[in-house]
């Protein structure tokens, strides 16, 4: 059969424009309705249906850029399954209409699932295939064609065969940039309505802070070590760690917003956000981090928070004998829950207003979050909060337990190298060894570091590190030692002792289900002078 190849090239450019049509127009009608499009919506499934090793393995390999590789990935594959329809159609153009219909039926699917208004999905997905159907069809069928001639030696029936008509290339072309064009223009014209349809921004700089009871002093200059390289001891909002289930960011209107408290509570309350900022409010300094967090890992940050305590709310609303848990509702949907008693013990769990003295940025939750020092984000730290319900731990499972994660999330003793980095060359002579230590509500008491030359048979001591001050009980402690380093090649190791006395294990764990354990370990090497 003589098929020219840039004939199937034509055929796949088609329908993958025609696809990237589709979706920037459903991105646009999703703006203008303001609800969320089949491309979140089909991101948001591929979250909740995940099964618990690729969630952990996107977490370990991506890190807070998982949800824009997802995004990408969904993109792509969108973008193949176009070209593929583009392809096939030629012969059989009713594949068109299939491919479109499958595109509309896992979108629909997606909306319905995740809770999607259901009639305005229905519009956004239906306009969108409608939209990218019609484009298909004008570049594969009424687009000037050129017919190529049959071969004297190939079957007669080929004569009439519809893959033998090539489209006129520079009406191809011309047709493939005003569509390539209307896609730009949709996907720019969704984002700026995405944006504009409540202006967060303009909200945050709107606010004005209240100020705490009990302002906590600044950072003492004894907390603070003078060591390049290591992790600063108040990490800046724009460098926190961020994972969440949100591949949109909640973009919540403060002036409709409400706070809610519900379930097992004589008084049911609600408040907005005026009230709650009326209420006296507490400073607490908390490390948090991420139930994913390797070890040596990064997804763990310490901020300043300023927010009403948790009991003072949890007082008003009265809670009944029997409420075993406390569960964050998120506007998205998303539900983490945690014991009711470590609200009551005496940590500074708070629902926060502020972060590092700035109105909560948006990725991290505002217009207010739960911070609850000691336990895993996971089970605690409900960003866009906007219900705290008071149940039982046997009535309800939160969003990632029932995915394989351990209940109770309280955060394991951990410690970190931050200098020097691992496979790094470093000079000889005096060179500094520094890091963190964490160790939830427990604090740190003692961290200890070993150097060994590489793959030695035999432990060699373990030197006392020099702590800086610790600001709170539920703060990471930086520390240090001074290396006397010779050429060659090092394993370092380090470990950390609590605030309880008890050291982290050394035996390596992964994250799942309730913590990574085991002592952080780089190599280097030492180069002569």
């Amino acid at each position: 059969m003589n098929v020219l190849p840039r004939w199937r090239s034509l055929d796949a450019l088609a329908g993958l424009l025609a696809f990237a049509m589709a979706a920037a127009f459903a991105e646009l009608i999703a703006a203008l309705f303001i609800v969320v499009s089949p491309y979140i919506a089909v991101g948001d499934a591929v979250i909740r249906l995940a099964p618990v090793g690729a969630v952990r393995f996107a977490i370990s390999t991506f890190g807070t850029y998982d949800k824009p590789v997802l995004l990408g990935v969904i993109a792509l594959i969108t973008l193949l399954f176009g070209a593929l329809v583009g392809m096939a159609a030629r012969a059989r153009p009713d594949v068109s209409t299939f491919g479109f219909a499958l595109w509309w039926a896992v979108c629909s699917a997606a909306s319905w699932a995740g809770q999607t208004s259901a009639v305005a999905a229905a519009t956004i997905i239906s306009a969108a295939g409608a939209a990218g159907w019609v484009v298909l069809n004008q570049m594969l069928a009424r687009i000037p064609t050129d017919t190529h001639p049959v071969d004297a030696s190939t079957d007669s029936m080929l004569a009439n065969d519809p893959r033998r008509r090539t489209p006129d290339r520079r009406a191809f072309f011309a047709f493939a940039a005003a569509s390539a064009g209307a896609s730009v223009v949709a996907m720019v014209g969704a984002r700026r309505l995405g944006g504009a349809y409540v202006d967060v921004e303009a909200s945050r700089r709107s606010i004005t802070l209240p100020s705490a009871r009990q302002p906590l002093p600044a950072v003492p200059p004894s907390a603070a070590l003078d060591t390049p390289g290591i992790s600063p001891l108040i990490t800046p909002n724009a460098e926190f760690y961020r994972i969440d289930t949100a591949l949109s960011v909640p973009r919540v209107d403060i002036e409709q917003w409400r706070l809610r408290i519900t379930g097992m509570v004589e008084r049911p309350q609600e408040f907005t956000y005026a009230e709650l900022a009326a209420m006296p409010v507490e400073e607490a300094d908390v490390t948090l981090t991420c139930v994913s967090n390797e070890v040596g890992g990064r997804l763990l940050g310490n901020a300043r928070w300023l927010g009403i305590p948790l009991p003072a709310l949890l007082e008003r609303a009265g809670v009944r004998a029997g409420a075993t848990q406390i569960v964050g509702r998120s506007v998205d949907g998303f539900t983490a829950g945690f014991p009711t008693e470590v609200a009551l013990d005496g940590r500074a769990a708070m629902v926060a207003l502020a972060m590092n003295g700035e109105v909560l940025p948006t990725e991290h939750g505002f217009p207010v979050r739960l911070v609850v020092p000691g336990l895993y984000g996971y089970v605690s730290a409900t960003k866009w909060l906007a219900e705290i319900q008071l149940t039982t731990l046997e009535a309800f499972d939160p969003y990632w337990i029932p995915r394989g994660w351990s209940r109770l999330g309280p955060i394991k003793t951990q410690s970190r190298i931050d200098v020097p980095l691992g496979r790094k060359t470093i000079v000889a002579g005096r060179t500094p060894i520094a890091g963190i230590a964490w160790g939830g509500i427990r604090s740190i008491s003692k961290v200890e570091v070993r150097v060994v030359p590489a793959n030695a048979k035999d432990d060699g001591p373990w030197l006392p590190a020099r702590l800086g001050d610790a600001l709170s009980q539920s703060t990471w402690r930086q520390w240090v030692v001074e290396w006397d380093a010779l050429p060659g090649d090092y394993d370092i190791t380090v470990r950390a002792t609590d605030g309880t006395g008890v050291t982290q294990p050394a035996d390596r764990a992964a994250p799942a289900p309730s913590g990574a354990t085991g002592w952080h370990t780089v190599r280097v090497t030492v180069r002569g002078a």
